[in-house]
């Protein structure tokens, strides 16, 4: 009888835990948001979208917590993966659109384009019978129509310089592979020079190669470009530092609240341990970008050298919904070895959304003096005790201001219009064969080449057709700025990515103060200046 009336305690105890249970269930946010749903849905007035109205609910809850904290439909998420993914299935070209004609740059080498004889300069007019020349389609639908899975066929039909008529070709699409690294030459005969663009799938293999490649060429010196460089995959971040530091120094550490401290060490079997390093950033590096730059300041491995970075230093966890669509919510902060928080103060989206700009507006981007750190934002590097600062991004050792003196308002109306980009492939249309016997190479080139008046001419008159009124004081100030870039843009369209920012980075600022830093005799790790 005690046993019955135990058991029959017991289940009443069940019963009022399940009963309580589902009433707070039944009281919660969530199920108020589910019953609003639902009666938006079968009661309301007028038929609804349901899949819209439950998006727009998502993404109005997402804009309450922090400007990184996003949702992505379906679409959306297959094309932020595809850079990241280090590969995707198409036909194999690099190409600009230029007055609504498809203008291809360079066949991928080894690609399906390539493949079936499709050449530089050769101009795509029709794909699968469908005219895309001169018709103000949209660059996504070309990118459509182009791409597709690997194996399927497209057929399209090319004008080539010098052939009459259009061209057909039959090409099967593959796998393509997106590279991570812009670029990586010799600067001189000890210093290397890396350019990366994202943090990807792959980013880690061909750093290791790039590093490798530079090291037979006789690379004693290093400068790390990340200007510009948004971030990408942590794992990514990791494996590239990995190649500077020490076993188990540590590369960053993330926490939140429902996340415990977790940190991220080198193995300490990278092939870069020794040489002096030299990394530059400016005010769009971001996220793993930030990861990688404040890792080697803090060890004193490297020395800083641009602009304040962005300041993202949020964690995303992607949380996928059963449509493809997709949820990145931010569970962590990053922190750097030393326990700075990447992450910038934000208030509220519209203030973080405008942050650059308020940043230019009160002279950070011109000068070191307009930055003021409190002393509780200061924290000391792990071996060389120097100072430096917390509180968003990460602050250089050299500061290099926006060189802004050759952007005049003609110059960036010619850019805008895309009047350079034009006056190139007309360029490199007329002039690729004659100057590939004439040069040879890129050092011949480089050295010998010179933007002449008569192509100068052919740009003003260009602008002229675009709408851009020829002003001769400010096309003064800026011709050195536009030599160097219709010189960059040849030497790209000729060769590659790897001569295009051998001349362009004669321009760039930080790059030229890392190159007289590593012509110092003895430079190792100096004081901030």
């Amino acid at each position: 009888m005690i046993k019955k009336r135990i058991g029959a305690a017991l289940c009443c105890l069940c019963f009022i835990a399940f009963a309580g249970a589902q009433n707070k269930l039944l009281q919660s946010p969530a199920r108020k948001l589910q019953l609003a749903e639902f009666a938006i849905a079968n009661l309301y007035v007028d038929s609804v979208n349901e899949n819209k109205l439950v998006e727009s609910a998502i993404v109005r809850m997402l804009e309450e917590l922090d400007p990184h904290s996003t949702y992505s439909d379906p679409e959306e998420v297959k094309r932020l993966n595809e850079p990241l993914q280090g590969n995707f299935d198409g036909i194999g070209i690099q190409f600009n659109m230029a007055t609504d004609t498809l203008f291809v740059i360079q066949p991928v080498s080894g690609g399906p384009s390539e493949k079936v004889g499709i050449l530089a300069g050769d101009r795509i007019i029709e794909v699968n019978d469908t005219v895309i020349a001169g018709v103000k389609m949209s660059m996504e639908e070309v990118m459509r129509r182009l791409r597709g899975k690997k194996g399927t066929k497209v057929n399209v039909k090319v004008m080539r310089r010098g052939s009459d008529g259009l061209i057909p070709f039959t090409i099967k699409r593959d796998k393509i592979p997106v590279y991570s690294l812009d670029a990586s030459y010799m600067v001189n005969k000890q210093v290397g020079y890396i350019r990366v663009s994202r943090f990807a799938a792959t980013t880690g293999k061909e750093f290791a190669t790039a590093l490798q490649n530079l090291k037979k060429k006789g690379m004693k010196d290093l400068i790390l470009d990340l200007q510009g460089n948004g971030g990408g995959y942590l794992n990514a971040a990791i494996d590239l530092v990995n190649q500077f530091l020490g076993k188990k120094e540590l590369i960053v550490y993330t926490e939140g609240r429902r996340n415990p401290r977790a940190e991220f060490e080198a193995e300490g079997d990278g092939t870069f341990r020794d040489g002096r390093v030299v990394v530059l950033i400016d005010e769009f590096s971001a996220s793993a970008s930030e990861i990688v730059t404040g890792a080697l300041q803090d060890w004193d491995r490297a020395v800083v050298v641009g602009r304040r970075s962005f300041g993202k230093g949020l964690v995303q966890r992607p949380i996928d919904l059963p449509d493809g669509s997709m949820i990145r919510l931010t569970v962590a902060r990053y922190y750097t070895p030393s326990g700075r928080c990447i992450q910038k103060p934000y208030e509220s989206i519209e203030q973080y959304n405008k942050d650059l700009i308020d940043r230019y507006n009160r002279g950070e981007m011109q000068s070191a003096d307009s930055i003021h750190f409190p002393d509780s934002l200061k924290y000391n590097t792990l071996r060389l005790g120097r100072t430096v600062y917390g509180g968003g991004g990460i602050m250089p050792d050299y500061f290099i201001p926006v060189d802004t003196t050759m952007y005049t308002d003609y110059y960036l109306a010619l850019r805008d219009k895309g009047a350079i980009v034009q006056a190139n492939l007309k360029l490199i249309d007329r002039n690729r064969q004659t100057w590939m016997k004439k040069y040879k190479n890129f050092e011949r080139f480089d050295r010998s080449f010179e933007v002449s008046e008569e192509m100068l001419k052919e740009l003003v008159e260009l602008g002229k057709t675009l709408g851009v009124p020829y002003k001769e004081e400010q096309y003064r100030i800026s011709l050195p700025l536009i030599k160097v870039q219709i010189k960059a843009l040849i030497a790209r369209d000729l060769w590659d990515m790897n001569e295009y920012f051998q001349v362009v980075n004669a321009l760039n600022g930080s790059f030229v103060k890392a190159v007289e830093l590593l012509e110092r005799p003895g430079m190792n790790f100096p004081d901030r200046k």
